[in-house]
């Protein structure tokens, strides 16, 4: 297949590039910097100038393509709505552009696991939880991307945990938590420390992406959770251990002080299950765990920090 990728020289589209190259597949990723330019075509894949509010370039770039990977995101969240309708907008054009093509082709979104309900297992045919207005936000992206497999697209969506962790980025969550402890000199939790995240790697969500454009049936999402749930405590503990640091406990009341901007992350009891996504496209995530990839994220944040 000939795919276009948004988000292509990102920290999981680069992954996503690569195992579709790897798969034999040819790749046209949008880039909105020479650099970025620079960085596809090195991997072997084809550059398209441009921005994802780029709607005529994105249109061209769905159009001459059998499917399309939805990975880019404006990271505003100053304007986490605006950045939602962006998305949507994005999410339009290229679907339409694969519509008026016609054939067999495929449209893969990108949302997150953290739009579900909080403090429960969350499953792969759990809808957006609408009481939270950024989980109503971003959720609507689903339903614009899954409308259109009433139009002949092979439609569908593909959460990532907040945890996509890995060499070379942040790492979702990790790289906020991290910077935190880096700047407060300890590694912090909150109360009890059983708050959890869900997390993957993102060479296995690479080969999520892939799966699903190849063989997604219209309408379906997926979760590219490798581990369902882990401790916010393990993770504290895990980086204090290898940033020689104290690990604390803090109460709720010292959150906002100690944690700023990300204290809706830290306070965050976001599970979910892959179990289906399994079943159905036999995926089988064999990366490292995310307290297995502690150090890497920490190198990378130490080597980053201006970021941060």
């Amino acid at each position: 297949m000939r795919v276009f990728v948004t988000g292509s020289t990102g920290f999981v589209g680069s992954a996503v590039v690569r195992e579709l190259l790897g798969a034999g597949h040819s790749v046209l990723g949008l880039a909105r910097t020479d650099k970025g330019v620079e960085q596809l075509k090195a991997q072997g894949a084809e550059a398209l100038f441009g921005t994802i509010e780029d709607l005529e370039v994105l249109k061209r770039g769905a159009s001459e393509s059998d499917a399309v990977i939805h990975l880019a995101f404006i990271h505003n969240f100053a304007d986490f709505a605006g950045c939602c309708a962006i998305d949507r907008e994005a999410i339009t054009a290229m679907g339409s552009a694969l519509v008026e093509a016609g054939g067999d082709r495929a449209l893969v979104i990108t949302s997150g696991t953290m739009m579900l309900a909080q403090g429960k297992l969350g499953t792969e045919d759990d809808a957006a939880d609408i009481s939270n207005p950024m989980a109503a936000a971003r959720g609507a992206s689903e339903k614009v991307c899954l409308d259109f497999a009433k139009h002949g697209v092979r439609a569908s969506v593909v959460r990532l945990p907040p945890v996509t962790h890995g060499p070379g980025g942040n790492s979702g969550f990790m790289g906020p938590f991290v910077s935190v402890a880096l700047e407060k000199g300890v590694s912090a939790y909150v109360g009890d420390g059983q708050s959890h995240w869900c997390a993957g790697h993102r060479d296995d969500a690479a080969k999520l992406y892939r799966l699903a454009i190849e063989k997604a049936e219209p309408g379906s999402i997926f979760h590219a959770v490798g581990e369902e749930s882990v401790t916010i405590k393990d993770i504290a503990t895990e980086v204090g251990k290898h940033m020689d640091i104290p690990v604390v406990r803090i109460s709720t009341e010292e959150v906002p002080e100690h944690f700023g901007w990300f204290q809706f992350g830290v306070m965050a009891d976001n599970t979910a299950s892959s179990a289906k996504t399994k079943e159905v496209l036999g995926w089988n995530p064999t990366g490292p765990t995310v307290l297995k990839d502690v150090p890497v994220v920490i190198e990378f944040i130490k080597s980053h920090r201006s970021q941060f």
